[in-house]
Parts: structure tokens; sequence; C-alpha cells
């Protein structure tokens, strides 16, 4: 269990911080900037919480920050050959996670109607939340997906970053009563 006594600790006043192997980085570096935003998208994701009434939404959602939090901390522990060996294994994003984010869209989208067009962020309030939370997590997945290119990554961690967004589409248009309250978009409405 993490333990913080001190708040600030001065380490990064020039411009590093420390991974979760303790390597120091550039804070600009392409896997803080990865797990910097899946912070961004815990905060707003408990921003969009406050406007869930629903108790089995709430409770999904209070899931998904956990989820997010697992996140960040595989994102911020690059991949060494010794960690089978560590006293404290890296916490890794697992594919059963994925697989719940894909149940839970499943389950969610059964019971709303066929889409006849694209949909304009809005509506209700928690579905307004909710598409920032989207675009958060396609910024998050591009963020991790450009690590990638440089770095290992575990590859269950960009596919829950996939995934998610797509749980937040569906939730939102399920926050919008079932999809009936969703705005959609009309093409060349205003020429």
């Amino acid at each position: 269990m993490v333990v913080l006594n001190k708040i600030y600790t001065r380490t990064g006043d020039k411009g590093d911080t420390a991974l979760g192997n303790g390597t120091r980085v550039p804070k600009y570096s392409p896997r803080v900037d990865a797990y910097g935003t899946v912070d961004e998208l815990n905060a707003f994701l408990g921003v969009a919480r406050l406007a869930a009434s629903d108790t089995e939404m709430d409770t999904a959602l209070a899931r998904i920050q956990n989820d997010l939090f697992d996140l960040g901390a595989d994102l911020c522990r690059p991949e060494m050959e010794k960690d089978a060996q560590a006293d404290y294994p890296p916490l890794r994003i697992i594919a059963a996670q994925v697989d719940r984010l894909e149940a839970e869209i499943d389950a969610m989208n059964a019971s709303l109607a066929p889409l006849r067009s694209f949909i304009l962020p809005g509506g209700a309030p928690l579905a307004a939340q909710l598409h920032v939370c989207r675009t958060v997590s396609r910024r998050a997945e591009r963020a991790a997906v450009e690590l990638a290119a440089h770095e290992t990554v575990n590859p269950e961690a960009v596919r829950y970053l996939n995934r998610l967004s797509d749980w937040f589409f569906v939730a939102a248009r399920t926050a919008n009563g079932g999809g009936a309250d969703d705005v959609l978009w009309i093409p060349g409405a205003n020429r």
C-alpha cells in the first residue's frame, strides 16, 4: 500500500520525475504524458460521477476510476526483465478488465436503438460529462500508442483505453434517456 507522509518532495523542481521503477525522466516524456492523461481522465470521471444519480451507473464509474489507477500504475512502470523477481511485481492491466468493459458495453447497448446519425456531445449533464471522458480517453489512448511506438507498453493497457472510449460513448447514450435524448448531428444544418 502507498503511504504518503509528505506531499511535496522538491525532487521534480528541475523538470524531471521518477517512474514507478525509480528511473528519472523529463516531465514531458511520452510515458509521463500517457499516464498523466490517464490521471486527467480520472479527474474528469470524478466530475462526471457527481451527475450520476443512478446507483448502478455510479458503481460502474467507480470501478472504472479504480481501473484507471491500475492503468496509471501500469504505464508509469516500464517493463523490465527483473520484474518477475521483484518484491512487488508491477500492476498491469489484464484481459479480464477489457473483457468486463466489453460485456458492460454489450449490456448497455442491447437496450439502445440503432444510431441513424452521429451524436453531438451533450444532452443530460451526465451524458455531456461522459462525452468529455470519451474524448480524453481517446487522447490517453493516442499517448499510449505513441509511447508503444518507442518503448514496450502492455498491449492490454492500449486495448483497455480503446474499449473505454467506446464504453463512455454507450454510457452517454444510456444517460441520455436510453438514447431518446441524444443530440443528433444534422449535416449542413447551418449552411
